[in-house]
Parts: C-alpha cells; structure tokens; sequence
C-alpha cells in the first residue's frame, strides 16, 4: 500500500472503493461550515474566514484526489462520526472524479477571493454550487 493509493481493495469487490457513509459525513462536515461561513461573510461582508475556509476546503480536495482520501482532514472526521455503521461501499474512480470537480470549484474560489480578491457575482454562484454538491 502506497500513500499515494486511491481507494481501498475490500474482499468481493473487483474495483478499488471508497466507504460513501464515510464520504457523505465529511460532506456534511464541510456543508455546514461552509453554509455558516457563506451566511457570515453575506451578512456582513467580512471575508476573512472565507478566506481561511476556502484555503483549507481546497487542501481537504487536494489531498482526496491527489494524495489518498485517508489523510483527508474532513473525512477522518467524518470517519469518527460513522465507524460503528456498516460501510457502504462504492466506486473510487467515480469519487475521484466528483472530488475533482470540487478540487477545480475550490481552486476558482482561491484564484477569485483570497489571491485577487475580486467581488464578483460569480464566486458568489461558485460557492452555491459547492453548496449544491455537498448538500445532494
């Protein structure tokens, strides 16, 4: 095993998978700060712990889709809230690409809010996306 592996090998699986209980609890972990930290910088136009979510939220991805889910900071949690459950069992390949998506998503936000800090009706869609997508 490497620490660069995708995805783990499970007995009666051909595929290499990933534990999606464990998946949707480090989204829910990430929804609810992220919808905390949207409401708090729209209200009162503060954007300096977007910037810090933001930049943690693109490491999180980062390391999901480039390094190996396990050293993930949102899904360790999550693992912690769901590791008396039953795994639930799905593909790797098809969260790596969905957890690229939210990688590309991430960078545009970092690009836009903390390295040019640029208002823009547009970040403001990019992040309901991601809301979006950790929500379903």
């Amino acid at each position: 095993m490497s620490i660069f592996d995708f995805g783990e090998t499970v007995n009666g699986y051909e595929i290499k998978v990933i534990n999606e209980r464990v998946a949707r609890a480090g989204a829910g972990i990430l929804f609810a700060i992220g919808l905390t930290t949207f409401m708090k910088s729209f209200l009162t136009h503060d954007f300096t712990f977007a910037k810090v979510f933001i930049t943690l939220f693109m490491f999180d991805f980062f390391v999901r889709v480039f390094v190996n889910p396990k050293f993930s900071p949102s899904l360790i949690l999550g693992y912690f809230f769901v590791r008396k459950q039953m795994p639930e069992y799905v593909g790797a390949a098809q969260k790596r690409f969905a957890w690229s998506i939210g990688f590309a998503l991430a960078l545009a936000m970092f690009v836009m809010v903390v390295v040019l800090e640029m208002m823009t009706p547009v970040k403001i869609a990019i992040c309901f996306i991601c809301l979006a997508f950790l929500f379903f």
